[in-house]
């Protein structure tokens, strides 16, 4: 038997997933964006692959990685088991919608409720379960199908999507007394205003929302992001936006996920209510 030969393994399946990213981006550094892993560990497992399969699977240069005649091969295989993979997961009752669970924080979540008729399609052609909550919930695990988070996702076999630009800044009604309504909750605003103010509110809240209608009620200032307060009619701004509290926010997908017909519906329409 030929020495090389038996050297031979059997691939490892998620090598073969990320094959299939780093053919269709043509190179490592577009295949680690859309994968979230880094270009140094994307090179490392196509040459585990070409080792374990005993064949070169692409002619490497300074443009990208391009296919040779092997790995043209093995990618019209897998596109191939990926549609059958699709076609099964897009399978449901003839009663019943598919089902997308989506985390997002109060605020996200609030801005997205006017447009449920958008985001579901019509007629409707998805279920969408909103988690209002201000922990991270583990998409690796999938609790959720999407999430939103404020920073770019570093866990592997994550995939992320930037859409806007967050600003904070207090907001209260004309007349109001000037004092804050403090948010109990563990996220970086609700921490920035006790740093700021400490014991010296004029009430506290555990849910952010409330903060909001308390505003509303003119019983003091919350702290609100700008996607909120801006579009509030009975609400004026009273300060500057606070800049450290300034981020990008990011849409959040497992990346063997964000292909499933319903989860990419789902993902589009959701950018395109939020500017993405």
């Amino acid at each position: 038997m030929n020495e090389k030969a038996e050297q031979h393994t059997t691939p490892d399946w998620s090598d073969l997933q990320l094959f299939v990213h780093v053919a269709r981006e043509g190179g490592l550094s577009p295949a680690a964006r859309a994968t979230g892993r880094s270009a140094a560990t994307l090179g490392r497992r196509m040459l585990a692959l070409e080792q374990a399969l005993g064949v070169e699977l692409f002619v490497r240069h300074d443009r990208g990685y391009a296919l040779t005649a092997q790995g043209r091969a093995l990618r019209a295989e897998l596109d191939e088991v990926e549609a059958r993979l699709t076609r099964v997961a897009s399978l449901r009752p003839s009663a019943g919608l598919p089902l997308v669970k989506v985390s997002a924080g109060s605020w996200t979540t609030l801005a997205l409720m006017p447009h449920l008729a958008a985001l579901t399609g019509t007629p409707a052609d998805l279920r969408l379960r909103f988690i209002a909550d201000e922990h991270i919930a583990n998409i690796p695990h999938r609790e959720v199908a999407v999430g939103f988070r404020n920073k770019r996702p570093n866990e592997e076999g994550l995939a992320g999507r930037r859409l806007q630009r967050i600003d904070f800044a207090p907001y209260a009604a004309p007349g109001a007394p000037d004092r804050w309504i403090k948010v109990m909750a563990d996220t970086p605003s609700a921490r920035w205003l006790d740093r700021e103010i400490g014991d010296d509110a004029i009430c506290e809240v555990s849910a952010p929302r409330n903060s909001l209608d308390l505003a509303r009620a003119g019983i003091g200032i919350a702290l609100l992001p700008r996607f909120i307060g801006d579009r509030e009619e009975g609400l004026e701004m009273r300060g500057a936006p606070i800049d450290q509290l300034s981020h990008d926010q990011w849409i959040v997908t497992h990346q063997d996920d964000r292909h499933l017909p319903h989860v990419r519906r789902a993902i589009d329409r959701l950018c395109a209510v939020l500017g993405g």
